[in-house]
């Protein structure tokens, strides 16, 4: 990684190895799967600029584990953490505030959810993640740039960390934009699942935490095999990708090996869950982003949990709490879901799904003038575009033992 080195002018080595020189040196901060994944969408704002260098660097985080791999697959330059904190960049981009107060470089801040949703009510750092003053100003540094998605965080930005709403940029959601784009193709996404002509997809989502949705998968997965008919119905977990790298990949696996055996789906934490949330004809979630993201689908949404004490009030996942039905653990399942469905009200969600971005459909335009003004550059002279999701893959590829319908 020496030849990506920067400094005020390349050395002679440097200029031997490297191609291109001269350009303009973006640093990407992965700390966990979660946050690479966001990121990910902001590159595209920058992958076909021949005047700019993109590095990634993954800091150590307890959530950590999966970042490695999923950088090798996304085939990035790597700099290690303890060289890229002596190094000098044009910017620097982040979804989690550790450590990056040592990076010498302009940074960009933003969230890596569906807004801001949890509270923490206990420990040293109690209050809204990501709206607390350390999360805002690691380190006592201020940023260069704090993105948001919605012009509702200004309120808690000014009630919480009053000094950064003069570098704050209501900018809109990624996430938002790429489902919303990719609506249309829930039918393709469907086919490519592998789901035949009237089976029917639950999604069951779960965040991180001990009050998430999986701490109650032991009761709720063997329903999902007993209680709904195969042939019938298909069964797909999303996991978020902290539960998988705080107990092991090799343990969650082991954990729901039973259930994968019998047919129900376990995506990995590296796929993309945007276009099996399109393809879902009802979701069973929780407090998270994606059940909070499902808003924006038309499957009726079912939770297994909404823990109060942790839910931010202004938040779209507290109205989404005080909507969607509570999973009830001893009526039959298929009722319950034929009774969210009668009962769904599409307006009452998509009031909810405006609550996740006052910029819907506009994240590029206003992400990408943000990016290139602190580059110091003009910006491409195309519109940005917002691309549909990619096709999953089949189901039968997440659930080895899939159960044969008896004939």
């Amino acid at each position: 990684m020496s030849a990506l080195r920067k400094g005020t002018e390349p050395s002679v080595e440097e200029r031997e190895w490297l191609t291109l020189v001269e350009r303009k040196m973006v640093l990407v901060v992965v700390h966990t799967l979660t946050y690479g994944k966001r990121l990910v969408d902001v590159l595209s704002l920058l992958e076909t600029d021949f005047r700019v260098q993109v590095v990634f660097t993954a800091p150590p985080h307890v959530f950590g584990d999966e970042v490695p791999r999923f950088l090798q697959r996304l085939g990035g330059a790597v700099v290690p953490w303890d060289e890229a904190v002596r190094m000098t960049f044009d910017l620097a981009l982040a979804a989690g505030p550790r450590g990056v107060e040592r990076i010498s470089a302009p940074l960009i801040t933003l969230p890596h959810g569906a807004g801001y949703l949890k509270r923490l009510v206990s420990g040293p750092h109690t209050g809204v993640a990501g709206l607390r003053k350390h999360d805002l100003v690691p380190g006592g540094r201020l940023p260069a740039a704090v993105v948001v998605p919605h012009h509702a965080e200004l309120v808690d930005l000014q009630r919480h960390c009053p000094e950064v709403l003069p570098l704050t940029h209501v900018v809109g959601d990624p996430a938002h934009d790429r489902i919303a784009a990719s609506l249309p193709l829930r039918s393709d996404y469907r086919r490519a699942l592998g789901l035949s002509d009237g089976e029917k997809l639950v999604v069951v989502v779960s965040t991180w935490g001990a009050r998430s949705s999986f701490g109650r998968f032991e009761a709720l997965l063997p329903r999902l095999i007993a209680e709904l008919p195969a042939g019938q119905f298909r069964s797909v977990l999303l996991v978020h990708p902290n539960v998988w790298s705080g107990h092991g990949s090799w343990q969650i696996r082991a954990w729901l090996a039973r259930c994968t055996g019998l047919g129900i789906a376990l995506m990995p934490p590296e796929a993309d869950w945007r276009s099996v949330l399109i393809a879902a004809d009802w979701i069973i979630g929780d407090h998270g982003s994606v059940t909070v993201y499902g808003t924006l689908t038309r499957a009726p949404i079912l939770l297994a949990s909404s823990p109060e004490r942790e839910i931010n009030p202004s938040s779209p996942a507290a109205a989404l709490a005080l909507t969607a039905p509570a999973l009830s653990p001893t009526h039959p399942l298929v009722g319950q879901l034929q009774y969210t469905a009668a009962e769904y009200r599409p307006e009452e969600y998509a009031a909810i799904a405006t609550r996740i971005t006052s910029e819907p459909g506009r994240f590029n335009r206003n992400m990408r003038r943000l990016v290139y003004r602190l580059l110091g550059l003009g910006q491409p002279a195309h519109e940005p575009e917002t691309v549909p999701l990619p096709q999953p893959p089949p189901l039968d590829t997440w659930a080895p033992g899939r159960r044969e319908v008896p004939a």
